[in-house]
């Protein structure tokens, strides 16, 4: 069985949390959400959320052992970009780029 948890529209850019999700793929839970607590990123707390909301989503199935989870899956995809315009010299404009990001975690049992 294989349980997931996502999250939309995070707002911070998907090349920063994939830093982070190369750092726990294929890692016991046990193990993975201490390093996410000590891991000086922004996109390790956001990260580390995502995770907890799938072992929330796992521990309210009958008979899960959650010392025996691992992330089977993490995908961290691109989403929608907000597009602002900064103003610059000689009456031209440069665009700024907000980016976003789509996780997706998904745990197993071993």
């Amino acid at each position: 069985m294989e349980w997931m948890a996502s999250l939309k529209h995070a707002r911070i850019s998907p090349r920063k949390v994939r830093l982070v999700a190369d750092l726990v793929r294929e890692m016991p839970v046990g193990k993975a959400l201490p390093l996410l607590a000590f891991t000086p990123k922004k996109a390790a707390g956001i990260v580390r959320q995502v995770v907890l909301s799938a072992l929330d989503n796992a521990s309210k199935s009958a008979g899960v052992d959650e010392d025996r989870l691992y992330i089977s899956k993490i995908a961290v995809d691109e989403g929608p970009t907000a597009k602002r315009w900064r103003p610059r010299a000689m009456g031209r404009a440069t665009p700024i780029r907000k980016r976003t990001s789509h996780i997706l975690v998904a745990l197993k049992e071993q």
